[in-house]
């Protein structure tokens, strides 16, 4: 009887924790937490023909994206985002689409999934924080980011821009 208390106690735990920090997740048939979902809002930010890149902690340049928390719009997050970490205010244009990808988190040995709710934004002032974020020319942004999901999405929504500028 212990046991199955200690296993029922260490679950609920686990089950208010992710609850409490807006942690999405996916529980199979035998109870066993599965896939940890977390969303994001994102911007793809113009300035001309350039595009907002960010530096993140492992010095890889990639377009800004926040996560959510409870209650909060993806919308106004992605603003958020791109106004604290670069200075720039932008204004949304259109929203571009969502991308998601999954990986596994060896120090937590959970699988992961990040959805991302993208928006094609256009900048209000252009500013340049050299450490950690900069607008790019298309060409040259494409040869800074690593991710092919992330050079697809600057390619579409670029041309979605032009359209609707």
């Amino acid at each position: 009887m212990i046991k199955k208390s200690l296993i029922f106690t260490k679950k609920f735990v686990i089950h208010a924790f992710l609850k409490e920090n807006s942690i999405n997740y996916q529980v199979n048939t035998k109870g066993v937490l599965g896939m940890i979902v977390r969303n994001y809002a994102g911007g793809v930010v113009f300035s001309e023909d350039k595009v907002l890149l960010f530096k993140n902690e492992n010095d890889k340049w990639m377009l800004p994206r926040e996560k959510l928390s409870e209650g909060e719009l993806s919308n106004e997050v992605a603003l958020n985002k791109i106004q604290k970490e670069s200075g720039v205010s932008a204004q949304i244009i259109s929203t571009v689409g969502h991308t998601n990808y999954d990986y596994y988190a060896v120090s937590r040995q959970k699988p992961f999934c990040n959805k991302i709710t993208w928006y094609i934004m256009k900048s209000q002032n252009e500013k340049d924080n050299e450490k950690c974020t900069s607008f790019f020319k298309i060409d040259e942004a494409m040869k800074l980011i690593d991710e092919n999901q992330e050079k697809s999405l600057i390619n579409l929504s670029f041309k979605k821009y032009k359209e609707l500028e």
